[in-house]
C-alpha cells in the first residue's frame, strides 16, 4: 500500500510539472501573437439593431507582470489624436485560451469599463459595459500595422 501511494505522489507531481510547463507556453506564445497587433472588428450595443464598425484596437504589446496581470501596450485614438496607453489587465486562461477580463476598470480620458474578450487564433469575441451602455464586440487580431 506504501508503495501504491509513493507511485501516485510521484505520477501526480510529474502531471503537475507538465502543466505548469503547458502554461508557461501558453503564455510565451500569446506574448509572442499579441506583438504589433490591430483588433479590427464590430460591436453591438444593447438595445439597438446592427453592428457598428470597424472598430480599431492596436496592441503593441503584452507581457507579464504577476499572477493574472498582464501590461498591454496599447495606442487610442482619441480626440483625434493617437496616444500610447499602457494597461495593467487581468488575463484569464481557460485551457489554451486566454481572455481579458477587466471589472470597472477607469481608463483616465477615455471611461470605465467592464469587458470579458476571448482571443483565439486569429479571431475575437466578447462582451463589453461602459457607465450607461454595453453589447458585444468581434473581429480579427491582425498582425502589423
Amino acid at each position: 500500500m506504501k508503495t501504491l501511494l509513493v507511485g501516485l505522489l510521484i505520477l501526480a507531481a510529474g502531471c503537475g510539472g507538465k502543466a505548469v510547463s503547458q502554461q508557461a507556453d501558453n503564455e510565451r506564445l500569446f506574448a509572442e501573437r499579441m506583438q504589433n497587433v490591430t483588433l479590427v472588428g464590430y460591436s453591438t450595443r444593447s438595445h439597438k439593431e446592427g453592428t457598428f464598425g470597424p472598430e480599431k484596437y492596436k496592441i503593441e504589446s503584452v507581457s507579464k507582470i504577476s499572477g493574472d496581470t498582464w501590461l498591454f501596450k496599447t495606442r487610442l485614438r482619441y480626440d483625434g489624436q493617437d496616444l500610447p496607453v499602457p494597461i495593467p489587465i487581468s488575463v484569464v486562461w481557460s485551457g489554451d485560451t486566454p481572455v481579458i477580463t477587466l471589472t470597472d476598470m477607469t481608463i483616465p480620458g477615455v471611461g470605465t469599463w467592464t469587458a470579458r474578450v476571448m482571443l483565439f487564433r486569429d479571431q475575437y469575441v466578447g462582451i463589453w459595459s461602459g457607465k450607461d451602455h454595453g453589447g458585444q464586440m468581434f473581429g480579427k487580431i491582425i498582425k502589423g500595422d
